[in-house]
């Protein structure tokens, strides 16, 4: 079996809207970063210039289901039920890293959390909470 890092990439790969993004993968441990890069057609506003609102919560979302796939040794994607996204400054037109933590995994139902970031973790651009559905067989 191939290690965690190809596996990322190749689920990542599979997933339309991410290879638009660009999105990568970086692990360490259980740990999983997902990083945007920057790109032009990423800006929602360009006279800041600011990263879409969009782009942002995908990433986000895209983190918490990469993360909680790992955490439930699953090769599935967990379907999204409801997710919620605070935004707390403009996406700089920079690289963006986004890092989630499975707060609670239930029988069908997991509860993540997830944060995007530029330059400096601890000043986070946007927070995301959501429930996701676990594959019936799992969980």
């Amino acid at each position: 079996m191939s290690n965690l890092h190809d596996r990322l990439a190749a689920a990542l790969a599979r997933i339309p809207y991410a290879r638009f993004l660009g999105v990568r993968a970086e692990s360490m441990g259980d740990e999983l970063t997902l990083i945007l890069p920057y790109s032009e057609h990423l800006v929602g506003n360009p006279l800041l210039p600011a990263l879409h609102g969009g782009v942002v919560g995908a990433l986000m979302e895209l983190t918490a289901i990469t993360q909680l796939a790992i955490t439930n040794k699953s090769e599935k994607f967990p379907k999204t039920i409801d997710i919620g996204v605070e935004f707390l400054r403009s996406g700089r037109p920079v690289e963006t890293y986004a890092r989630a933590r499975v707060v609670k995994i239930g029988r069908r139902i997991a509860n993540v959390q997830a944060e995007a970031w530029q330059s400096r973790r601890g000043e986070p651009i946007a927070a995301l909470h959501g429930h996701f559905l676990l594959d019936e067989e799992e969980g």
